[in-house]
């Protein structure tokens, strides 16, 4: 039988593999790898090496490798780690763990509108005020109404007579007693349950337009320049008397340390004072038309702000512990309120001419979160509920809106599942 011989192909009939497979077989990396070695690390580990394989190292070395190669230690495996010298451009490691910031929702519209007749349309007034009980105080005309905002039951609790017309409204912290300042000078101290009028304060000449309590003193601030405290538990008008301003006093509130006193003029003035003493701690004369929008902050010791009016515009805040001023923002318009919010670090103001409009702004960054519009007059009244969600404004349009602005606390429900407060609205007339 003949042997089978296999014809050659030609190069042409030839088929070759595209790729090129190498017979490894009599090759072992990870040996070859462990040669490659650096000498002195080799010598440390096994001071009586084999010379014979030292000469083999030394010739792979100075044959297929530069003689930095030992240095450099080629073969040797290490963890690539992200850092900020090899970061990618426009990279940041916060992208990747720090969860978006969920966006709030703030109604452009106020989801309520009360008929408000006879509210006056006067700058220098404070005609809204909210219990830390849930009731709603409200000065129309002569008159002041009560409107409790867990049974919706509104009362009459007085009338003054058309001479003598309502110039503030103040409630107690206990929400158990309001004060009302008249337009002839009168301070009279009212009992919300039982409806009854307590006390009948004097001392003043002229309109009370702005009230503030501390614990249980009253203070009072008239258009006779003057500020008088009242302890409604001495038989005494008042227990001190300040004076500072040239002009009506417009603006007034305690710390909520209740050690410190603001009050504005309209003679641009803001004076800090202390229950202590009748001399003034500080002046500030920043300001460039009437300080009647004032506010402390909740959350930071000492923290003030102060708001112009129309030829000034801006909100300065305030440092009451060093008496320097932290930071000021023009807003284009007469500031009329300014309030710090209860549960997070922002702080409403309302405006008048010419915008008549309420901001909401970041603080301490100072940015612009929202702007409400809706009032056809100027925007003179403001107050808070006592969970610090919903705020009320009043404008000499004759109308209380009630706008859902800020945050609840910690207790509270999420936000968009919040009950209101006001199933039903009222018509004060």
């Amino acid at each position: 039988m003949k042997p089978l011989i296999t014809p050659k192909l030609s190069n042409a009939d030839q088929k070759f593999s595209e790729r090129f497979l190498p017979n490894r077989a009599s090759s072992n990396l990870q040996v070859s790898f462990d040669l490659i070695k650096d000498e002195k690390f080799q010598q440390s580990q096994d001071p009586v090496a084999d010379d014979s394989q030292e000469g083999y190292t030394t010739l792979l070395k100075n044959q297929f490798l530069d003689h930095s190669a030992s240095k450099n230690n080629r073969f040797t495996y290490s963890q690539n780690t992200l850092t900020k010298e090899n970061m990618p451009l426009n990279f940041s490691g916060e992208d990747i763990y720090t969860p978006l910031k969920s966006q709030r929702n703030i109604p452009k519209a106020p989801f309520k509108v009360l008929d408000a007749p006879s509210l006056q349309d006067d700058f220098y007034l404070n005609l809204l005020d909210w219990s830390s009980n849930n009731v709603l105080g409200v000065g129309l005309g002569s008159s002041v109404y009560l409107w409790n905002a867990s049974t919706s039951k509104v009362t009459k609790l007085c009338d003054l007579g058309s001479m003598d017309p309502v110039t503030s409204v103040s409630w107690s912290p206990n929400g158990n007693y309001i004060s009302i300042g008249t337009n002839t000078g009168s301070t009279l101290l009212w009992d919300s349950n039982r409806l009854k009028l307590i006390r009948s304060f004097s001392g003043h000449s002229s309109r009370v337009g702005a009230m503030a309590w501390s614990n249980k003193i009253l203070s009072t601030g008239s258009r006779d320049r003057q500020i008088l405290h009242r302890d409604i538990r001495c038989p005494e008008e008042f227990v001190g008397r300040l004076i500072g301003h040239k002009q009506e006093v417009c603006g007034l509130k305690w710390s909520f340390d209740d050690q410190q006193l603001s009050s504005g003029g309209n003679d641009n003035k803001l004076i800090l004072w202390s229950l202590q003493s009748t001399s003034p701690m500080a002046k500030f004369n920043e300001h460039i038309a009437a300080v009647k929008a004032i506010a402390w902050s909740p959350h930071q010791h000492g923290l003030l702000a102060s708001g112009g009016g129309t030829a000034d515009r801006t909100i300065r805040f305030w440092n009451t512990l060093t008496n320097e001023q932290l930071q000021c923002v023009d807003t284009g318009s007469q500031v009329c309120n300014l309030m710090f919010s209860k549960n997070s670090d922002e702080i409403v103001s309302t405006h008048g001419y010419s915008q008549n409009q309420i901001m909401l702004w970041q603080y301490p960054g100072l940015r612009k979160i929202a702007t409400l519009t809706g009032h056809t007059f100027r925007v003179l009244y403001l107050c808070m509920s006592p969970d610090g969600q919903t705020v009320v404004t009043g404008a000499g349009d004759e109308t209380l809106r009630f706008w859902d602005l800020f945050p609840g606390n910690k207790e509270s429900c999420e936000i968009g599942q919040k009950t209101a407060l006001f199933p039903c609205a009222f018509d004060l007339r």
